[in-house]
Parts: C-alpha cells; sequence; structure tokens
C-alpha cells in the first residue's frame, strides 16, 4: 500500500482509531478550560485597533503623561422639552453627580473599586433647557466589559425620580461603549447555540437520518474548544490581539468550515461503502481520495486568513491568526476525529438509509447528474448567459455607501438610550461635547499652535489642559459637530493642517473622530493590499492542486464575480429595504476574505473530483460525473455556512448584520449558480484547455475505461 494509503489508514485503522478518538478527548479536556478564559484575554478598548503608525495613536502614546488613557467621558444630558430647566432639576443633577461619583467596578484581576475618578457638572445650557454632567470612567483594560456594566449603573441613578417633565439619557464615547458592550454582553452563548440549531436542522435535511448529524457536531465542538484554546494561549503569551469581534466570527467559521470539511468526507465515505465490505477499508479510500481536496480547502482558508497579518489595522491584523487558528483545529479534527469516530461506530449511523455493499450509488441518477445532463446541451450559452446575470447584479456597488459609519447609525435595530442622549446633546450643546479634538505639540510652540486650531472653523474652546510635561503641551477643543460626522471629519483635517503649518511645533492631533477617521483610512489602504494578496494566494494554490493554469485563472474570475454580485444586491438591499445609512469600510475586505476564501473551498471540491475523472473519461465526462458526484455536498456545505453566517444577524448591529448577510447570500449564490453551473458549463465548452499546460490537456492522457483502477474513484 502506497504512503499515502497508509497515513489515510491511520485515523480509521482497527486499533489506531481509538487512539485518535482517545488523544482528542485529551486534548478537548486541556483546551476546554482554557477556552473559558477567552473572555479575560480580549482587548476591547480603542487603542488595540489604532494601527500603529496612525497619527491618532501617536496622539494617544503622547497624551499618557497627562491624561489617564484608559479613561472614557460619559455624557448625561437632562432635557426639558416644554420649559426650561428648573430648581428641582438642578437639584436632581447636582444629587446623581455625587451618586455617580460612588460607582464601582471591578477591573480584570482586581477587586470592585470606585471607577469614576470625576465628575464635571451639571452644566446648563444656553438655551436653559437642559443640563449637561460629564462623568469620566476608568475602564482599564477591560473595554467594554466594564462599560456595558457601568453605564447600566448611571442610568439607574439618573433615570429615577426625575421631576416631571424632565427626561435622562447616557450618551458620549462611553455611552456608546456600554451599548455596544451590553449588546456583545452574553452572545457568544447565544451565537454558539443560534448556530448549533441551525447546523443541526440542515445536517437532519441533508443526512435524513436522525443519528448522523451528531457525529459532525460532535467534532465542530470538539475542534471549538481547542481552537479557543490554542487562542487563548497565544493571546496570553504571545502577544496576539484577540477582541469580543474576532472570537464571535470564530465560533461561524469553526463551525462553517468545520461542518463543510464533513460533509465531503461523509459523502466520499458513504460512496465507498458501497464498494468496499470493510468500512475500514472504505474510510481509508475515502480519506485519500477526499483528503487531499480537504486539505487544499482548509490550507486555501487558513493562508487566506494570515494575509491579514499585511494589514495596517489591529483589528483586522489579529483576525488573520484567529481565524487561521479556527480552520486549522477545523480541518485536523475532520480529518482525524471524524473518520475515527464513523468507523467506531459502523454503518448503522446511516440509518435508516443505510449504504449496503454493492448497491448503487444514487448520485449517479440524482438532481446534479439531470442538471449537468441539461447543461451539456448549450453549455457556452448556459456559461455566457450566467455571466451577464452575475455582471447585472454587480451593478448594484453604485450603491454602496462605505466609510465611517455614525455611532447613532450602527445600530440595526432598536434605538439605544446612547442615541436619543446624543440627539438631545445636539438641540441644546455642542455637538462634539465629551470626545474633544487633542492636540499635542512642542511647548515652545504652544501659544501658536492653540491659536491655528482656533482659528478652524468647526472647533471652538481650544485651550491648554494642565501644565506642560517633558518639553509637550496638551490641548483640547470642542467639535460643534458630532465626533463621528463628515463635518467632523473635516474640522480634523483642517485643523490637522493648521498645526502642522506650525513650523518646530511637531504637533499632531487625535481623539475620538481622529480615531475613527484613522481607522476608516487603514481600512481603506488595507482593501487595496490584501485583495490582491489574497487572490495571488488562492491561484497558486489552485496551480499547484490541479498542475494547471488555465482553470486556476478561469475559477478565480468566477469567484471574483460571484463576490462582485453577492456585494451588490447587497448594497441595493442595505439602502433600499434594510434602511442602512452605509456600512464600514472594512465591510468590502472582511466580505472578500470570506467570499474568496471559502469560495474557493467549493472549486477545490467539485475540480479535484472533475480532475480525478478526467484522467478517466476526458474533461467534459469527467465534469458530468464530478458535477453529480459533489453536487449535493457542494449545496449542502453551502446551505451549512450560509445558516451560520446568517446566524450573525441576530446581533443588532449593522456592521455584523451586513457582514452575515452578505457572506450568506454570497455562499448560496456561489454554490447553487456559479459552482454547480458556471463552473461546470466551462468545463464542458473550453474541455481539456482548462488543464493546460499539464498532460492532461492531451487527449491520449485520458485513461481508457478498460484500465481504470480495481477500485474505483467513483
Amino acid at each position: 500500500m502506497s504512503g499515502a494509503n497508509r497515513i489515510s489508514r491511520l485515523p480509521c485503522g482497527r486499533w489506531t482509531k481509538w487512539a485518535v478518538i482517545v488523544l482528542w478527548v485529551v486534548v478537548v479536556g486541556i483546551t476546554a478550560p482554557l477556552a473559558a478564559k477567552l473572555v479575560h484575554v480580549q482587548k476591547n478598548d480603542a487603542s488595540s485597533w489604532l494601527p500603529k503608525n496612525a497619527e491618532a495613536t501617536e496622539v494617544y502614546n503622547r497624551s499618557k503623561p497627562f491624561v489617564a488613557t484608559d479613561q472614557y467621558p460619559a455624557v448625561v444630558v437632562y432635557e426639558r422639552r416644554d420649559g426650561t430647566i428648573t430648581q428641582a432639576d438642578r437639584d436632581k443633577a447636582t444629587a446623581d453627580a455625587a451618586a455617580l461619583k460612588a460607582v464601582t467596578g471591578k477591573l480584570k484581576g482586581e477587586a470592585r473599586k470606585p471607577i469614576v475618578p470625576s465628575v464635571l457638572g451639571p452644566t446648563p445650557s444656553k438655551d436653559g433647557h437642559a443640563l449637561q454632567t460629564i462623568v469620566n470612567v476608568k475602564i482599564g483594560t477591560s473595554g467594554w466589559d466594564l462599560l456595558g456594566a457601568g453605564v447600566k449603573d448611571f442610568r439607574k441613578i439618573t433615570q429615577h425620580g426625575d421631576p416631571p417633565g424632565l427626561s435622562a439619557h447616557v450618551t458620549g464615547p462611553a455611552g456608546y461603549g456600554g451599548d455596544f458592550g451590553n449588546v456583545f454582553s452574553g452572545f457568544d452563548k447565544t451565537l454558539l447555540l443560534i448556530t448549533a440549531a441551525i447546523v443541526i436542522l440542515i445536517l437532519l435535511i441533508t443526512y435524513r437520518s436522525p443519528i448522523l448529524w451528531m457525529m459532525p457536531l460532535l467534532c465542530v465542538v470538539f475542534a471549538l474548544q481547542a481552537a479557543q484554546g490554542v487562542v487563548y494561549l497565544l493571546a496570553k503569551h504571545a502577544g496576539l490581539t484577540v477582541n469580543g469581534q474576532s472570537t464571535f466570527i470564530l465560533t461561524v467559521l469553526v463551525f462553517g468550515a468545520g461542518t463543510d470539511y464533513a460533509l465531503l468526507l461523509v459523502a466520499r465515505y458513504r460512496e465507498e461503502l458501497r464498494r468496499h465490505e470493510d468500512r475500514h477499508e472504505a474510510m481509508a479510500i475515502a480519506l485519500h481520495r477526499a483528503g487531499p481536496a480537504i486539505i487544499a480547502s482548509g490550507t486555501t482558508v487558513a493562508i487566506s486568513m494570515l494575509v491579514l497579518l499585511a494589514a495596517e489595522l489591529n483589528s483586522t491584523k489579529s483576525m488573520g491568526p484567529v481565524m487561521a487558528v479556527g480552520v486549522g483545529v477545523a480541518l485536523l479534527a475532520e480529518v482525524t476525529l471524524l473518520p475515527a469516530v464513523l468507523v467506531a461506530l459502523g454503518r448503522w449511523v446511516f440509518w435508516p438509509v443505510r449504504p449496503k455493499y454493492g448497491t448503487p450509488e444514487p448520485t449517479e441518477r440524482g438532481l446534479w447528474a439531470r442538471v449537468g445532463t441539461r447543461i451539456s446541451v448549450r453549455p457556452r450559452i448556459t456559461w455566457i448567459g450566467t455571466a451577464v446575470v452575475l455582471a447585472v447584479l454587480s451593478c448594484g456597488l453604485l450603491w454602496l455607501h462605505t466609510g465611517p459609519v455614525a455611532n447613532k447609525d450602527a445600530f440595526s435595530a432598536g434605538k439605544p438610550d446612547s442615541v436619543t442622549g446624543e440627539e438631545a446633546l445636539t438641540r441644546h450643546f455642542p455637538a462634539g461635547t465629551g470626545s474633544p479634538l487633542v492636540i499635542v505639540a512642542n511647548a515652545a510652540q504652544q501659544p501658536q499652535v492653540q491659536a491655528a486650531a482656533a482659528q478652524v472653523p468647526g472647533v471652538v474652546n481650544v485651550h491648554q489642559v494642565g501644565a506642560a510635561k517633558g518639553g509637550l503641551a496638551y490641548m483640547e477643543g470642542t467639535l460643534t459637530a458630532r465626533s463621528d460626522s463628515g463635518a467632523a471629519f473635516t474640522a480634523l483635517n483642517r485643523t490637522r493642517t493648521a498645526v502642522h503649518d506650525v513650523k518646530g511645533a511637531d504637533a499632531k492631533v487625535g481623539g475620538g473622530s481622529a480615531f475613527t477617521y484613522d481607522v476608516s483610512k487603514a481600512s481603506r489602504h488595507d482593501q487595496w493590499l490584501v485583495i490582491p494578496i489574497v487572490l495571488v494566494v488562492v491561484v497558486a494554490i489552485l496551480m499547484a492542486l490541479l498542475r494547471a493554469v488555465v482553470a486556476p485563472v478561469l475559477l478565480v474570475l468566477t469567484v471574483v464575480l460571484s463576490y462582485t454580485a453577492a456585494l451588490g444586491v447587497s448594497a441595493v438591499l442595505f439602502k433600499f429595504a434594510f434602511g442602512f445609512a452605509g456600512v464600514d469600510q472594512s465591510f468590502p475586505l472582511w466580505t472578500f476574505v470570506f467570499l474568496v476564501a471559502l469560495g474557493t473551498d467549493y472549486n477545490i471540491f467539485l475540480m479535484t473530483r472533475v480532475h480525478e475523472e478526467a484522467k478517466r473519461h476526458g474533461t467534459q465526462r469527467g465534469a458530468l460525473i464530478g458535477l453529480s458526484a459533489t453536487g449535493g455536498v457542494i449545496t449542502s456545505a453551502g446551505a451549512v455556512l450560509a445558516g451560520t453566517f446568517a446566524a450573525l444577524g441576530s446581533l443588532p448591529l449593522v456592521f455584523v448584520t451586513a457582514l452575515g448577510f452578505t457572506v450568506a447570500f454570497g455562499v448560496l449564490l456561489d454554490t447553487f449558480i456559479v459552482r454547480s453551473v458556471l463552473v461546470t458549463a466551462l468545463n464542458l465548452d473550453v474541455g481539456r484547455l482548462m488543464w493546460w499546460p499539464s498532460r492532461l490537456a492531451r487527449p491520449a492522457e485520458v485513461t481508457r475505461p478498460d484500465e481504470r483502477e480495481t477500485t474505483p474513484a467513483g
């Protein structure tokens, strides 16, 4: 038996299967407690997202001697819409200020203690209809975790016992941070349950067995525990940045990708059970035949994710290793643990439709065999027509609005108190209150820098805070527009230009607006850097796998066309159906990485089978056999992956909802139309030239039917 076959026998040998199962039980026993600690090493504070070379990052680092950079201001707004503020209102706000100062919280690794170092106000508005109190919150490195609980306490204090006609709201950076934190609080468990339910439902429909679905799900759960444990160790001891966003997407990706690989292996195993009486032999051959495709698919996704390390934005850069670990562990589980479990249990797990030795393979006469027959009548018209339809759908990109999304537009469901509070704040105070521009410059040029910033339209109350330290002066200015609005970004850039022109000042401008703007700018840079690299990686892997040039290039073009079509349809729905004001600048990059990397999975599933069959029957016949054999697997895998990403829609945030919808729709489009129809039609029309310049492109290289192997591939 060949070396490859000996390797494929290891997870499913008569004795080695038990060793594999025990090994995985031990691994999960070790990693499960570590996985439970993953939430404690997350970094959700703003500094962990900033690109290192951004001006906002430099200001953040320079500001440390002057202000506590782990403090966020919450703005409490008291508003009386039907009249002027009364003495009772002032007394209530004053009493609240004292109560707010006494609020306590628990930082990671510390005992409960006060988290409010200072309270400013209450300050009346010029029109006499509102009061404002600024509450500085010390969050340490806890980010959203502490803010969510703290802001809840603030609202209990300020919104209890208000005089009739007076409303109180908590907004500002801490108010929004608290609302974001409350959205994410406990969502990892909710997402896990929703994702598991979707996977179970689709597997039940796919397998029509009350038992078989448990095996892939068990392996995915084991893989998730192990992956989370590895990510925890990397975050704790290797400096990997992990945030709430990356941890819940890790759950979705492990469930989706792991189940995809399981579907492909189980389908091939079921085929081989009809050809081999010994289930150990059947699994060894299934692994030998399907293993390279599964490994190539997982490797492609993992490497594509690691390309994100080239990104500037820390949140994007850190996503790469987290996702790569998840896919790698899921891949390992599906080619070791799943074969061992299936072989250990025997054929009965397929009940009530057990694949019996010697029975015909049903996919040879199934739906996708009939679809292939219809495509073969006019393959050129089919692929041209499909490509034209996808190109038309891609025109929806004209309605795609990307860029910094205002905090008030970041929630896809409901209207949190921070949004209502910001609306009240804007009616009576400068809209940028609570999120000032921060300017740090050489102390000798401080007067000139302050004067230059004060002349910028949209910036008021520029003043020095504290004394100069270390040769630097620290200044703040208030924006008249919302800190996350286009007008604020215009004022920010004008301020930067003005202070940069002061000779010898080495002045830099940061703060909340600068953070949002610099993150968006870095995202735009990453988009144009990462996308071409991912495409090159995917083409290179496909060339190595298929030993051809034409097929990989055409396949990647179909993936790109599928991506633009999915993005186009999503853009139209976001604007006219969902009512989104826009999507984050990083949205196109994230959807590209997921759709292209995962879309390549289905290319590999299909084309490795076509390549295998083309050696025996020629490309045209091989394409039809490949479609009939893998069409059901690919569409089932697509349904699982789409379902897991659709689960993200349960999180009421625009970015997450948009990402989940687009990836889910794109995967369904890719599996049902692009992979199964467009690529099959191209295979039939281009024929053996798909494999140029390999020997398979020559007609003589096709093996005659009487020269087939003793054990057919199916």
